[in-house]
């Protein structure tokens, strides 16, 4: 690749795209699920594109893997039992477990080679990995859920792909039921739910699947993301029982580890939604 070569990816359902100068191809191979690309930009650190659309950044990270951590974790009373579906950076897990009251996080994670090769070219996103209470497993997340014991989990945190390929079965109702066997009461379903842009249909039928579960608090928390379609995201929680509004609001201003984007005001500024997403529940 010249040095004038860029990575873009068009987003036909937003008319828009978002593309990043690189500098060359570090990896790129075909796995049993998806096609895998890694490459090193000019600006943004390493870039993770996986079938065409990309998934991270060194630069931006930060930004989506503390949104879909923090906010669920500061709002259960006591999250000590945490699963993430998806999540094969390893990011999100480390982010979870910076939680001193997080006793076990098991990522299920279908595509082992993600981890394998964020280990290799963003190696400070799983730095937590070695961590006793993590346990890394490579199988399909929606089989995990399903086989989850009742009541066994507090949060659950989906960190997954577009709703497309292997991913396209962590958004209906059959996946929300089974995660909502597996939580405790008061437990928390996280899930990303794209952009509030260019797809307030999705997260309106999202929430729709979530309330059929049986969740009954529901609330989409939205932020920046430049690397991804519009460059604005969000995350949807939804609670086993009632009340999100309120949070551990002294527990995350006085958090015992650092962070770049999340702190107490940013989480109760995005419980307030914007004006247009106020009838995602008519």
């Amino acid at each position: 690749m010249s040095n004038s070569s860029w990575f873009t990816e068009a987003h036909e359902a937003s008319g828009s795209s978002i593309g990043f100068r690189t500098r060359r191809l570090l990896h790129e191979e075909k796995t049993r699920f998806q096609n895998i690309e890694i490459h090193e930009t000019s600006d943004w650190g390493n870039l993770m594109v996986i079938d065409g659309c990309i998934m991270l950044t060194s630069r931006d990270n930060f930004l989506y893997h503390e949104m879909m951590a923090h906010p669920a974790l500061f709002t259960h009373a006591r999250p000590a039992n945490v699963a993430i579906i998806g999540g094969g950076d390893c990011g999100t897990l480390r982010e979870v477990l910076r939680h001193p009251e997080v006793g076990q996080a098991v990522q299920v994670e279908i595509d082992e080679r993600v981890t394998r090769l964020a280990e290799r070219y963003f190696p400070e996103l799983c730095e937590a990995n070695a961590d006793p209470r993590a346990r890394l497993l490579f199988e399909d997340g929606i089989r995990y859920m399903a086989d989850c014991a009742p009541d066994s989990l507090d949060v659950v945190i989906v960190d997954s792909t577009d709703p497309v390929g292997p991913a396209e079965g962590l958004f209906n109702a059959a996946f929300y039921a089974s995660c909502f066997r597996a939580l405790g009461q008061g437990g928390i379903l996280v899930q990303q739910s794209e952009s509030p842009i260019a797809h307030l249909d999705l997260i309106r039928s999202m929430r729709a699947a979530m309330r059929k579960a049986g969740f009954g608090a529901l609330h989409t928390l939205t932020f920046p993301q430049p690397c991804y379609p519009t460059g604005w995201w969000s995350c949807t929680m939804a609670r086993k029982g009632a009340g999100l509004s309120d949070f551990r609001e002294d527990a995350a201003q006085a958090r015992p580890f650092a962070t770049r984007y999340y702190n107490a005001g940013i989480h109760r500024g995005a419980l307030s939604p914007p004006e247009f997403m106020r009838s995602l529940d008519d």
